[in-house]
């Protein structure tokens, strides 16, 4: 990590001692009017461009499908966050697992425009022995919760660009009016599931914000994804829970290598019915690539795979 921080300082020492070209100020003043935003993860891209529209442009650092737990920053990364107006992210610990969030804060000197989205958001905790006081990060898997992400996303927005304020405030509307819509369709649609069987395993356990709003029983293998996953003791207890419980189907996150979970499919009979969404979107123009879209793949892949077993 020290080798990697003093790379990106390397990088942007070179960046400001390049000289300027006169005719590129003149010729990108009107670019330059739009507000510059980074996002730590591909989710709170996607809830930020929702609101600044057109007024503004959305580099997220984390690429699709890595997990932002332990990513590692590259120099271009550093530069983008340099330029940034405001920079937003989770929070809850879900940026810090090697520092490598607060390391790119601390050489681009960005902290003071710098804003976790789950301020307004009551966490949850891990319950892993001598992790009790850490947060989990996965807020955004309820969608209430991600209304909360996206109404502190749209204040800092305006506050930094209050000309444009009628446009992001109607924005936000128009947006939560869809997540409200489809926080009810999550509700309906999960109705459909006995209660017995509304237990859900992944391999991570990112579910607890999403099980808890929605009705089920979270359980996984390990607790939150770090260089420890997969253990004898976390199979062991997940293979008990399965045997004790009516389980019906078993999921895997997108981000996440299915092996650990197909061994528990073949050790207990019970299907891996489907990939789902944890930390990432999809790519873009495949179906999960937006917020909405990949909660509703969610939803519909739990519940569909749950109730293909009752027929």
């Amino acid at each position: 990590m020290k080798l990697i921080k003093k790379f990106i300082t390397l990088t942007l020492l070179l960046a400001t001692i390049i000289p300027a070209i006169g005719g590129l100020e003149t010729a990108h003043a009107a670019e330059d009017k739009k507000l510059k935003i980074v996002a730590s993860y591909s989710i709170i891209a996607d809830m930020v461009r929702n609101i600044v529209g057109e007024h503004g442009e959305v580099y997220s650092l984390v690429p699709i499908g890595t997990d932002p737990h332990s990513y590692e920053p590259l120099p271009g990364d550093a530069q983008e966050v340099s330029e940034a107006d405001l920079v937003f992210y989770n929070g809850f610990n879900l940026e810090t697992g090697k520092g490598w969030f607060d390391d790119l804060l601390d050489v681009t000197d960005k902290k003071d425009v710098a804003f976790a989205v789950t301020e307004e958001v009551d966490p949850m905790f891990l319950t892993a022995e001598g992790k009790e006081n850490e947060q989990d990060p996965h807020a955004w898997l309820d969608v209430q919760n991600g209304i909360k992400y996206v109404e502190l996303i749209t204040e800092k927005i305006i506050e930094a660009d209050p000309e444009h304020e009628a446009d992001y405030q109607e924005n936000k509307e128009k947006y939560i009016i869809s997540l409200e819509e489809l926080d009810q369709y999550a509700k309906d649609k999960i109705a459909k599931i006995p209660e017995e069987q509304r237990i859900l395993v992944t391999s991570e356990g990112a579910f607890k914000y999403f099980s808890k709003a929605y009705g089920f029983q979270a359980a996984y293998i390990w607790e939150i994804n770090t260089d420890n996953q997969g253990t004898p003791d976390q199979m062991e207890r997940i293979l008990n829970i399965i045997n004790e419980g009516d389980v019906k189907a078993l999921f895997v996150e997108t981000s996440i290598n299915p092996k650990t979970m197909e061994t528990v499919s073949h050790e207990t009979g019970i299907p891996v019915k489907s990939k789902i969404f944890t930390d990432s979107l999809a790519k873009e123009g495949e179906e999960g690539d937006t917020y909405i879209t990949m909660i509703k793949w969610n939803i519909d892949h739990i519940v569909n795979g749950i109730l293909e077993t009752n027929e």
